[in-house]
């Protein structure tokens, strides 16, 4: 089994890797910035630039060379990074946030599709911020080019960060009426691992701030999420778990659905938001996106 996973250096993509380390006959590609990364025994490390269109294109030329032929049965697009100021660029000229959340995994996903095996997996990390029905802060409308190019009428903070995560599930969506329409058999997951303490995504912390989580804010949280759910503080280790499981075919969703929710430690599988299910929506992505990376739509 070929295995190939971005954001598996910390947090949730860590403890996945962990668990995908142990199957037996797998091999393990990781993209990652630098070759200095721990990672488990006989895990290989291909250096990985999300924020550099050239980096992810090198990248899958690496990648290729390894593989030797081979195809690439499980595809895990984990990586993000939290919010950055409108005015931090990528290499390319793109918002950071917006060209490494959504755009590096959107040409991954394309250049990397043609080596799909039959019956192979592409989970893609998404968020509950997403969904202003979850989220109050999630997106209600979405103008890719507002997030490529911040303008005044561009969404800012997490808002910013809730509509790169809702680009991801619209990427989930566009490459499931890609399969269907080749009529390949490749499965196409959009997850949700929640709120989770101890990843980048929280930002780092202190020993102090990490007691002052555990002993009070994760606890607070805990009930304060009976009512308000999505303010569950999850561990990277179940979250891991789960990502795993999805990228091994262990955990199956319902036929028609693609998204799988973690809800207070618990899997679900709900339709994502209004916005995420409108293919107008999704269209328009998936097209501005492929000019966006000089691909065809």
């Amino acid at each position: 089994m070929v295995i190939v996973i971005t954001g598996a250096t910390s947090g949730i993509g860590s403890e996945a890797l962990k668990r995908l380390a142990k199957v037996s006959d797998s091999k393990i590609y990781v993209g990652a910035r630098g070759k200095a990364r721990v990672v488990p025994t006989g895990v290989r490390v291909i250096p990985l630039e999300l924020s550099s269109l050239n980096s992810v294109r090198t990248f899958v030329d690496a990648l290729k060379r390894e593989l030797g032929g081979r195809k690439v049965d499980v595809l895990v697009l984990n990586a993000a990074i939290r919010a950055t100021d409108p005015s931090h660029l990528s290499e390319d000229g793109f918002q950071l946030t917006f060209a490494t959340n959504h755009l590096a995994h959107y040409l991954l996903a394309r250049l990397l599709w043609p080596l799909m095996e039959d019956n192979g997996r592409i989970i893609i990390t998404t968020s509950d911020t997403h969904d202003p029905e979850v989220v109050p802060f999630g997106p209600k409308t979405l103008n890719p080019m507002d997030l490529a190019y911040p303008n005044t009428n561009s969404p800012k903070g997490m808002r910013f960060y809730a509509s790169t995560k809702l680009c991801n599930i619209l990427t989930a969506r566009s490459l499931e009426n890609q399969r269907r329409k080749e009529s390949k058999d490749i499965h196409v997951i959009a997850f949700n691992p929640g709120l989770t303490g101890g990843t980048s995504l929280m930002g780092k912390q202190s020993p102090f701030m990490k007691a002052l989580v555990r002993i009070m804010i994760r606890p607070l949280f805990s009930i304060v999420s009976i009512f308000v759910p999505f303010l569950y503080v999850g561990k990277p280790e179940r979250a891991g778990n789960i990502l795993a499981e999805l990228a091994l075919g262990k955990i199956v969703p319902p036929a028609g659905k693609l998204y799988a929710s973690l809800v207070r430690g618990k899997l679900e599988f709900p339709d994502p938001s209004a916005l995420a299910l409108d293919n107008q929506v999704s269209d328009l992505l998936w097209k501005q996106s492929a000019e966006m990376v000089d691909l065809t739509a």
